[in-house]
């Protein structure tokens, strides 16, 4: 693949040098007519334009022989006058090269000149043969240009990689942050059962945080899994929850099937669903439900946590816990301004988290 690729743009970089050569031919010719028209009143452009596009194909052909001797004897070689005069004296030679073998060659084709080899060569040299040494110098600059180009790019390549890192290490500081702040919270439910001489349902709730560890472990190393990890995760985590409210607590899922494969950040819903349960189920001296929605519109994955508890009183900001808060950090690292959370009052009583996240198969 990385082959194919590669002959494809050398490929492209043929063809395009081969444009440029010509249609530097194409205008020198045009050129050089009109100005003959206008002085002597010749009109052959066949005539005119051979030579010129054999001057094209000349620097077509040595560029890469130019652009290979700039990397050997680049400019700043000896000090920077080594490699400029060294550079200055072969545009010289290839300049006088091209120009005496033009002449010789119309000399074998329409005769020799009258006067001789040199003295025409002598009579005819004007100014504008020294465009040849600007047009090596031309092939230099496109050299240093090209240099200067892909170290950009790989400078914009190496800033993007730390940039890249830089998030990684941030979004694995924020999901390390999540784990002791939800093992702490699971320990204190068991504490709280020990307290009440439940010792069967602690034993019981260890053994489920025990695998709730190791599905914490197992995903350690990805930022993202699917919905469907993620449920399987949070199903568990409530089984907990409701060992420490066994009358109250009541979780109803209804994601839709199509957007349980959507990827989503690990432990997206788990700091969400425990806040709706402390701070909406606890208070409530009745029994109260928690509901989690997913549902996928378009290209965005929907997720809503609501919960049926006290809410927040109109005159009071909500204020986020370490849960809530690490979470939004994480969606807007991981997706920017794609990403969206939400904190708003049900008029039924009770918060709802709404969630939206670019969906991606």
């Amino acid at each position: 693949m990385k082959h194919s690729e590669s002959m494809h743009n050398r490929w492209i970089r043929i063809a395009a040098s081969v444009a440029v050569w010509t249609a530097l031919g194409l205008v020198l010719s045009i050129e050089l007519y009109f100005n003959m028209r206008a002085e002597m009143s010749w009109g052959d452009f066949v005539g005119v334009a051979i030579p010129q596009f054999g001057r094209a194909a000349m620097w077509g052909c040595l560029s890469p022989f130019i652009l290979m001797l700039r990397e050997r004897m680049p400019l700043g070689a000896g000090r920077m006058a080594g490699g400029v005069l060294f550079h200055l004296a072969f545009s010289f030679v290839v300049m006088a090269t091209f120009y005496l073998g033009r002449i010789e060659a119309i000399s074998l084709f329409f005769g020799p000149e009258p006067g001789g080899f040199w003295r025409t060569a002598s009579r005819n040299f004007y100014g504008h043969n020294i465009v040849d040494m600007a047009y090596y110098w031309a092939v230099i600059a496109y050299g240093y240009a090209g240099d200067l180009q892909k170290r950009y790019r790989n400078q914009e390549i190496r800033a993007a990689q730390l940039e890249s890192r830089l998030i990684e290490a941030e979004l694995k500081a924020l999901r390390e942050q999540l784990k002791p702040h939800f093992l702490f919270n699971t320990l204190n439910t068991i504490a709280a059962l020990v307290r009440e001489g439940n010792n069967e349902m602690a034993v019981t709730l260890i053994a489920r945080l025990g695998s709730l560890l190791r599905m914490s472990l197992d995903g350690n190393h990805r930022n993202e899994t699917t919905l469907r990890v993620e449920m399987e995760f949070l199903e568990r985590y409530v089984e907990i929850q409701k060992a420490r409210f066994p009358d109250r607590l009541t979780v109803d899922i209804s994601v839709e099937e199509a957007a349980l494969d959507a990827p989503v950040p690990w432990l997206l819903l788990q700091p969400i669903v425990e806040n709706a349960i402390l701070h909406g189920v606890a208070p409530k001296a009745g029994p109260g439900k928690v509901e989690i929605v997913g549902r996928i519109e378009g290209k965005t994955l929907h997720l809503e946590v609501r919960d049926d508890g006290p809410g927040v009183p109109d005159n009071r900001r909500v204020i986020e816990g370490t849960g809530l808060t690490n979470t939004r950090e994480r969606l807007s690292k991981i997706y920017g301004g794609e990403s969206r959370m939400a904190l708003t009052n049900r008029p039924a009583g009770g918060i709802c988290v709404g969630i939206t996240l670019p969906y991606r198969k």
